[in-house]
Parts: C-alpha cells; sequence; structure tokens
C-alpha cells in the first residue's frame, strides 16, 4: 500500500521504505502524538522516535519490526530488539512511555543536550547540531532547532539516491512552527528553521511532526513568510 502518513490512535500504523530505513508511523495518547521505528534494511537494527504513550502498543510494534512484517498485533507480543530511543523534546507527551520502553528493552537513550535533564530517564547520549545518530548502518543527522524548548532536535535521514526525512518534533508542522512561549523563542524557533532546515534542503524533503500528518518542505516554503508575520 502506498505510505500516507495518515494515522490515529487506536488505528494501524502505516510503513514506507525509505531505501536503507524502513519507516513506521504510529499515533498514540490523548494528544495523538506521533511515535516513529526506524529499522535498518541491511541490519534490522531499530531505532525509536519519541515513546510518546501507550508502552504496551509501542512494544508490539516493535516487536513487529523485530519480525520484519512492520505490523502491530491486537494481543501481547515478544519484545524485539531495539537499540536506542531517540527524545526530540523534552515535553511530557512527548516522553510519557519512555522509562517503560527502556526498562523492556535496554535501549539506549538519546536526546538533545539542552533538554536532557529533564526527561523522566537518564539520557545515556546528549547530541547537538551535527552529531550522527546510527540506525545499523544508516544515520541520522542531529539538527538543533531552539525555540519550542531549549533543547529541541530535528532528525535528518539522507535516503541513498533519494529525499531526505526529516522528523521535527515540534518544531515543524504543515503550516506553521510549533508552540513557543515568548516573541523572543518564536523569533529562535523561525530563525533556525528558515535556516537549518528550508535553506538547506530541497523541495521533495519529506517531513514527520510530532502530532498529524506528514508534509514536505516544498509544500510550506511559500508560506514562510506568512508565519513570520503573524508571529505564530
Amino acid at each position: 500500500m502506498t505510505y500516507t502518513g495518515q494515522v490515529r490512535v487506536g488505528g494501524p500504523a502505516d510503513t514506507r521504505d525509505a531505501g536503507g530505513l524502513v519507516i513506521t508511523k504510529i499515533a498514540v495518547g490523548p494528544m495523538s502524538n506521533n511515535s516513529y521505528l526506524l529499522r535498518c534494511a541491511a541490519t534490522g537494527e531499530q531505532a525509536l522516535i519519541d515513546a510518546a504513550d501507550d508502552a504496551p502498543r509501542l512494544l508490539e510494534l516493535i516487536a513487529a519490526g523485530a519480525r520484519g512484517d512492520g505490523t502491530a498485533g491486537d494481543g501481547a507480543a515478544e519484545n524485539g530488539e531495539l537499540a536506542r530511543v531517540i527524545t526530540t523534546h523534552r515535553h511530557h507527551d512527548h516522553v510519557q512511555a519512555l522509562a517503560q520502553i527502556v526498562e523492556a528493552t535496554g535501549a539506549q537513550t538519546v536526546a538533545g543536550e539542552d533538554d536532557a535533564d529533564d526527561l523522566p530517564v537518564p539520557v545515556d547520549v546528549r547530541v547537538r547540531t551535527g552529531d550522527r545518530v546510527p540506525v545499523g548502518s544508516s544515520e541520522l543527522e542531529v539538527i538543533g532547532v531552539v525555540g519550542h524548548t531549549p533543547g529541541s532536535i530535528v532528525l535528518a535521514y539522507h535516503e541513498p539516491g533519494g529525499i531526505s526525512h526529516l522528523f521535527t518534533g515540534d518544531s515543524l508542522f504543515p503550516g506553521g512552527v510549533g508552540h513557543t512561549s515568548t516573541p523572543e523563542d518564536f523569533t529562535a524557533l523561525i530563525n533556525d528553521v528558515e535556516s537549518r532546515i528550508f535553506a538547506r534542503f530541497g523541495d521533495d524533503t519529506w517531513f514527520y511532526p510530532g502530532h498529524g500528518d506528514d508534509s514536505t518542505l516544498g509544500a510550506e516554503r511559500a508560506s514562510l513568510p506568512q508565519w513570520r508575520a503573524r508571529g505564530w
């Protein structure tokens, strides 16, 4: 089936083959958070982006990924191998299943340096812009995007011979940047989104936000001046 990125809480996950990585998206929790399971096509190693909520459901997904079928069943499943859990930012709705997932899998924890101390588990690897996070024989580039939180990160996967994929947490959505608390935070966020994301990546770049549907940079680029002018 064609990947759409349209998922709902309680509904099925959606999976796409992105060259070296298989990307599975699922919606969990009362705030309909997106969690993303990445599986290296060559080695089978897995990483989870944002253990947001509903640990049993995420563990089913991890087990399904370890089997290579990319599905999550209705009942309990044996835990699959998970190398690491990467947290895009410190907000509570993105980490409610983090402790349970780490306890169940022994996965390494990864988060932005300036958010790491506010997570509910110790962070094994603290990252900043330019760092790389492996997923088997593939890797994710870390891009710091300040404003939604001080340590928010975007994770970029560059598909061999194909497009780039960005996991943007709550820093970028279809229709605008993420919530900010002050005008200064908004300015920091829109500046980083423009300079570190839109200025670097092409229109065919696909991005996966922390809530809701995906989009491409091309679909959003023309709206950047409007976002800056309205201040949110």
